[in-house]
């Protein structure tokens, strides 16, 4: 699969590696150009290059955004319709000041990323998971510690695209729902988010 990623912090950079080592082809692409992301294209090997936000979005087959919060608006939104756009970002008022309706809880963070991005299928994956344990936790499947993501949307193809991504890195996902009350349960705050649970036990959180 082509999948392309708009942000190359520890989340996005951590999946273009996990994502070509285990056989998809990736562009990445950051706030300050392809040119700086030289250190991070030498570890994809000939499976990932680098590219701007417009480019890795019309490269992909899916789309992973993964840029604070505060700046989902400025990922361009013209290249996504018909894709699944998988949303890692994470709503954090000290940081990307404050949005009175999701202050209010009237709706999710990935709702507005879903809104901003019209026509895609929007799934909430990778938000809730420390980068470190993306890294570091990866097992086999049926291992007995493996790790459980949880996963939120609207689309079940969509998500079922995002589950076999996160099996192939080495993780279990957990259905939570839909964007509107599944994303609730994996976003900031919640009992699911940072925890480090295999999948039923992650079943069991979610309720």
């Amino acid at each position: 699969m082509r999948i392309g990623i708009v942000g190359a912090g520890h989340i996005g950079g951590t999946l273009a590696e996990e994502f070509t080592e285990v056989g998809h082809d990736v562009a990445i692409a950051n706030s300050r150009g392809p040119q700086t992301l030289r250190a991070l294209v030498g570890q994809l090997g000939d499976r990932g290059h680098a590219a701007t936000a417009a480019e890795a979005e019309r490269f992909g087959e899916a789309v992973v955004v993964s840029v604070p919060f505060g700046r989902y608006e400025d990922v361009p939104a013209d290249g996504v319709a018909g894709k699944v756009v998988i949303d890692t970002c994470n709503y954090y008022p000290q940081r990307d000041g404050h949005y009175p309706e999701l202050d209010s809880g009237r709706t999710t963070s990935s709702e507005l990323v879903r809104a901003h991005f019209p026509g895609a299928k929007v799934v909430k994956a990778f938000n809730a998971i420390r980068w470190t344990d993306l890294r570091e936790r990866r097992r086999p499947p049926g291992a007995p510690d493996r790790m459980a993501i949880p996963i939120s949307g609207d689309d079940p193809d969509a998500k079922r695209v995002v589950a076999e991504l996160i099996d192939q890195i080495g993780f279990d996902a957990v259905d939570a729902g839909d964007l509107s009350h599944g994303g609730r349960k994996h976003q900031p705050g919640s009992p699911a988010y940072g925890a480090v649970l295999t999948a039923d036990d992650l079943r069991a959180e979610l309720g």
